[in-house]
C-alpha cells in the first residue's frame, strides 16, 4: 500500500483556481486534503482565522501539525501564501518556522504574509480570557452563562481591533519602530484600562516593552511580509493554480454559522474575496469538506450530539481531540441538513468524506435528514441561529452498518455495500458528488473517485 500512488484530477487551469472549505463545524480534516490537493496547484493561500485553526496532516509516520503557516509548505515546490484576511500571531509563525526548519522543511521565500493582516498581541489573548471568564457567570442559572468557548487565542479581540481601527496593528506595522511605538503607546493605555474593568489584576501594559519586542519579530519575519493582493494577481496573470484553504468551517461563519457561537473571520468560500484582494469569479471548483458524523469543540447548539457510549466510541475511535487546545470534541451522528445549507452557500462543486473508518463496527448508523420545529412541523432548512437551532429535534434516517475494516481498501468500489449505501445517500441528499472518501489518517488511506 505504502508504494501506491494517489492521482488527483485536475482541479484547475490557469484563471480558475480551487478552494477548499469545512462544512461542518471545523476539524474535518481539512489538512489532509489540502496536502492532497497540492500536486495540482502551485500556491496555496490562507485567507481566514488565526492559530485558533488546526491542520493536521500524516505523511507516512510523520504528523504534522500546523496553525498559521498554509499546509502546503510541505511540498518544497509550493508558495504559500497567508493572506489578508488572517490575523496572524508572529511568535506562533516563527515557532511553526522553527519546527518546520528542525523537521527538514525548508521555508524560506516560499512563504509570504500579508502587510494587511492584523497582529495578535498579547493583551488579546489575555482579553479573551477574561471575557471568557467574565461571561461564564454572566447569567445566572445557565450553565456556562454567555460564554462562547473560544480558544483563548485573542482572535476575537484582534478582528475586533481590526473593526475599531485605530486601535489595530498589521504585519506591516512590524517593521517601522516608529509606527509602531506611536500606535502602542495611545492602544496600551487604552488597553490596560479595560482589562482593570475585567477584572485582570495586571500591571498597566508597557508600550516601550512592546514596541521592541514585536519591532524584533516584525525583523525576523521581514522577508516574508509584502503585499500579498497584487502578488496574487501577478501569479494568477502568470498562470500559476491557487488552493485556498480555508481555516475553522461554514457553521462557524461569522455571518453564516450558529450565530453567536461562531469564529470572528468569514470562514466559507465567501471569505476568500475579502481575505485575498482576489474576485470570486477566479474560484472555479470548490472542495466541501466533512465528516462522515458530526463534532463541535466549545458551545452552542448541536442537535445531533451523542452523549453516550455511542458517541465516546466515536471519539476514541476518531481522536476526536482538538489540533489546538487537546480539548475532547462533542460527537454526534450526520447531519445532512447543515452539510447541504454549508455545501450550498460555498458553492461546493465536489464533496470529501471524511473518516469513514472511524463508523466501521456500529451496528446501526443514523443520519439527520430534516428538523422538527417547537410547533411540530418538519424543515429541511438549516437554521443559523443558536436560540432557534437549540430548540429543534432532529428527524433520522437509519441505515445498517458494516462490520468490516476499510482502511486498507484502494477504491471506493472495495467499500462494502453498507458503506456505498451510506456515501449514496449523502449524495443524493446533499446534491453534490462525493470525489474523495478518507478511511484513515494517512496520506495514502484515500479513495478518489475515478
Amino acid at each position: 500500500m505504502q508504494n501506491r500512488q494517489i492521482e488527483m484530477k485536475q482541479t484547475s487551469t490557469s484563471g480558475q483556481h480551487t478552494a477548499l472549505v469545512g462544512l461542518q463545524w471545523g476539524d474535518e480534516g481539512k489538512g489532509k486534503i489540502v496536502d492532497l490537493l497540492t500536486a495540482r496547484h502551485d500556491v496555496t493561500v490562507r485567507y481566514n482565522g488565526g492559530a485558533n485553526a488546526g491542520h493536521s496532516v500524516v505523511i507516512g509516520d510523520q504528523r504534522y501539525a500546523l496553525h498559521l503557516i498554509p499546509v502546503g509548505i510541505l511540498s518544497p515546490d509550493t508558495m504559500c501564501v497567508i493572506g489578508n484576511g488572517v490575523v496572524v500571531d508572529p511568535e506562533v509563525v516563527l515557532h511553526e518556522i522553527a519546527q518546520l526548519t528542525e523537521r527538514g522543511i525548508h521555508v524560506g521565500d516560499n512563504l509570504v504574509i500579508s502587510d494587511r493582516a492584523h497582529v495578535v498581541m498579547p493583551y488579546h489573548k489575555v482579553h479573551d480570557a477574561a471575557l471568557e471568564t467574565f461571561l461564564e457567570t454572566a447569567v445566572i442559572g445557565r450553565e456556562g452563562g454567555l460564554s462562547i468557548g473560544t480558544t483563548r487565542r485573542g482572535i476575537g479581540p484582534a478582528y475586533a481591533d481590526k473593526v475599531h481601527r485605530s486601535t489595530s496593528i498589521r504585519m506591516g506595522d512590524l517593521l517601522d519602530r516608529n509606527v509602531l511605538h506611536e500606535k502602542l503607546t495611545v492602544i496600551c493605555s487604552l488597553r490596560s484600562a479595560e482589562l482593570k474593568a475585567l477584572g485582570v489584576d495586571t500591571e498597566p501594559l508597557d508600550a516601550d516593552a512592546l514596541t521592541e519586542q514585536y519591532f524584533d519579530m516584525g525583523r525576523q519575519l521581514s522577508q516574508h511580509i509584502t503585499d500579498t493582493t497584487y502578488l496574487l494577481h501577478e501569479l494568477s496573470a502568470a498562470g500559476k493554480r491557487f488552493l485556498f484553504e480555508g481555516a475553522n468551517a461554514c457553521l462557524l461563519d461569522i455571518d453564516h454559522g450558529t450565530y453567536p457561537y461562531v469564529t470572528s473571520s468569514n470562514c466559507s468560500a465567501l471569505g476568500i474575496p475579502s481575505g485575498t484582494g482576489l474576485p470570486g469569479s477566479m474560484i472555479g471548483s470548490v472542495y466541501g469538506i466533512m465528516k462522515a458524523y458530526s463534532t463541535r469543540v466549545g458551545a452552542g447548539p448541536f442537535p445531533t450530539e451523542l452523549t453516550n457510549d455511542i458517541g465516546d466510541a466515536i471519539r476514541e475511535r476518531g481522536r476526536e481531540y482538538g489540533t489546538t487546545t487537546g480539548r475532547p470534541r462533542r460527537c454526534g451522528w450526520l447531519d445532512l441538513v447543515a452539510v447541504r445549507y454549508s455545501a450550498m452557500i460555498s458553492g461546493a462543486t465536489q464533496l470529501a468524506c471524511m473518516l469513514l473508518d472511524v463508523l466501521s463496527g456500529l451496528e446501526t448508523l443514523r443520519i439527520c435528514t430534516a428538523y422538527e420545529l417547537p410547533d411540530g412541523t418538519r424543515s429541511d432548512r438549516f437554521i443559523p441561529d443558536a436560540a432557534r437551532l437549540g430548540r429543534i429535534t432532529p428527524v433520522y434516517e437509519e441505515f445498517s452498518g458494516w462490520q468490516e475494516t476499510i482502511d486498507d481498501l484502494t477504491d471506493r468500489k472495495s467499500l462494502p455495500d453498507a458503506a456505498q449505501r451510506y456515501l449514496d445517500r449523502i449524495e443524493q441528499f446533499v446534491g453534490v458528488p462525493i470525489e474523495i472518501v478518507s478511511v484513515g489518517p494517512e496520506r495514502l488511506q484515500t479513495l478518489v473517485e475515478a
